[in-house]
This record gives C-alpha cells, structure tokens and sequence, in this order.
C-alpha cells in the first residue's frame, strides 16, 4: 500500500518515520498526536487508516484525543473517537480529556465527550471530578446535569 504524498511529506517535515508510524518524537507525541493537535484531518485520517496505535501517551501521559481537544478540532475528535479511541484515558495526573476541558473552558468540547459517553465520576490524583474543574457557569451546569441520577 503505497503512501499519498501528503503524508509522506508531512511525516518527513515533522522528524516521522514512515517505516514506523507509531515512534514517538518531540514530547513523546505519535505522528497522530501531532497531526490531532495541529488539527491535520487529512493526516490523521490516514493514520488512523494505517493502522497508528492511539493508546499511545505522550510524556505527560496524553493521548491523541486530548490533542485534538487541545487543537480545537472538531474533524480530528470525531476521526478518533470512529475510531474507537478511549474516551477516559488517565494522564500522568489521573485527569482526563473531559476534566482538561472542563478547566479550559472548551465548553463545546465538554458536551461532545458527555455525548461520547465520557465518565463524568471519574476523578484525578487529587480527587477532583470534571465537575470540580469547571471554569464556566455553562460547564458546571453541562456536568451536573450528566451526573444527575437517571429516572427509571
């Protein structure tokens, strides 16, 4: 399977691999890290398509989805959760992409892992749950409202 020229250049632009899509590089982040990040759909499409391991962490833990929150990028989000990432990875700290949105203030990225399921009961080494982190009126709310018992 041959490699479209845009990844190609690309991986070899940012110090990637092509033999080895899943080496890490600057601050441990996997060319699908770095792609979500800068919010590269084409790219990361493609390695997700090639098979990238998205259970890998950077040094601080994170994964690709907390790349793609932290990039602001919808496409990206979406590619890797249709992808099956895991939406409640713990970084280094035990916080997770919903808990670093949740103190970031990305309040549309914190309903997108709400509706993708994220656990909002989870809680760092410190004992804080997304809902403690929250920056925002509209966050607290968002959050209370997914921790509220369900009616049977």
């Amino acid at each position: 399977m041959s490699f479209t020229d845009n990844l190609r250049v690309w991986l070899r632009e940012n110090d990637y691999d092509i033999n080895d899509l899943n080496k890490q590089g600057r601050h441990g982040n996997s060319a699908v890290m770095k792609a979500a990040r800068e919010a590269n759909i084409d790219v990361v499409k493609e390695l997700i398509g090639r098979g990238a391991n998205l259970d890998i962490k950077n040094v601080d833990g994170n994964t690709a989805l907390w790349n793609a929150c932290f990039g602001s990028s919808y496409e990206c989000f979406y590619a890797l959760i249709d992808a099956g990432i895991d939406v409640d990875s713990m970084n280094d700290n035990g916080v997770t992409a919903l808990m670093y949105c949740a103190s970031a203030g990305k309040d549309d990225f914190v309903k997108l892992l709400i509706e993708n399921n994220a656990d909002v009961t989870l809680e760092n080494l410190d004992g804080f749950k997304a809902i403690d982190l929250a920056v925002t009126p509209k966050i607290f709310k968002m959050l209370k409202n997914a921790t509220a018992p369900q009616a049977n």
